[in-house]
């Protein structure tokens, strides 16, 4: 075989693997997803592979996922509402149903046109919150689809925005730090934040603007389906760790250097707010931050 062959089949093959990928992406709403709430402010698009939540003056919407979880690599495709959304909260994230719950959130912050929306980050640990860090985007989220990621394992858990890696929350335990271990499910919601969401809450919702509407897509889901009930054998925990699911390779306990300078810059650039450095808040350094 020469080396064009090699080449013609290494695009074939790279091609059939890209195609599978989509394939994968490419899952109906219902097979891993329930509407929580607001059911008739939910409109499924595109057979099924886009879904539509509306926020207006009576209701927003929600959907989680049907299994809870105890390790993966999370995404959502979201396209955020357009133009005047002061005191609309977009949120994706991972949560526990117990009193002291685990948590790993995006929320998307709204406000008024033509003025910057916030993404805001927060880890709860065992119902201990008070995590957040927030970013400026470096581009349009309402123009288009763009995926957030949440990487869990018990190394650590990393918020991305698309192949950036913007956060990490590393598996401190060994220094008194809580880490996130309960079976979270996964859930997408749209809601009237306008009491705090900006400018603290100085700016409000303009309903002559409703019904607002973020856009869903991407529901295949690469978790390690985990109930409350077998969390509790830690056998049955530990299987979410193993190496039987990819996220728990070598290659996913830190970053690789292209990762890690592109994390760097992303938030000496676009961070504007870090619960490590505030001392109004946190008189003494968070463990985890030193």
């Amino acid at each position: 075989m020469n080396s064009c062959q090699v080449i013609f089949f290494a695009v074939v093959l790279l091609c059939e693997v890209l195609q599978l990928s989509r394939a994968r992406d490419d899952v109906n709403f219902d097979v891993n997803y329930n509407i929580t709430w607001g059911k008739d402010h939910v409109l499924s698009l595109n057979q099924g592979r886009q879904v539509q939540l509306s926020m207006d003056i009576q209701s927003g919407a929600g959907f989680g996922s049907k299994l809870s979880y105890g390790s993966g690599f999370f995404h959502l495709r979201i396209k955020l509402p357009g133009k005047d959304s002061a005191g609309v909260v977009t949120a994706y994230y991972l949560t526990s149903t117990t009193i002291n719950h685990d948590e790993l959130d995006f929320e998307f912050l709204g406000n008024r046109e033509g003025k910057p929306i916030t993404l805001q980050t927060n880890v709860f640990v065992n119902g201990q919150g008070n995590r957040e860090q927030r970013f400026r985007f470096w581009f349009d989220p309402t123009a288009d689809f763009h995926t957030y990621k949440i990487l869990w394992n018990q190394h650590h858990v990393v918020f991305y925005v698309d192949e950036i890696p913007i956060r990490i929350f590393k598996n401190n335990t060994n220094i008194g730090v809580s880490y996130p271990t309960q079976p979270m499910q996964i859930v997408a919601s749209l809601w009237d934040g306008d009491s705090w969401a900006t400018d603290g809450g100085q700016t409000k919702t303009n309903w002559s603007h409703a019904p607002f509407k973020a856009h869903f897509q991407g529901f295949n889901v690469n978790g390690c389906p985990l109930d409350i009930q077998n969390s509790l054998n830690i056998l049955v925990q530990q299987q979410c760790y193993s190496s039987n699911y990819w996220w728990n390779d070598r290659k996913f306990w830190k970053l690789d250097k292209i990762q890690q300078k592109a994390y760097q810059q992303v938030r000496q650039k676009y961070m504007n707010y870090d619960y490590c450095s505030d001392r109004s808040r946190h008189p003494n350094i968070p463990p985890e931050c030193k």
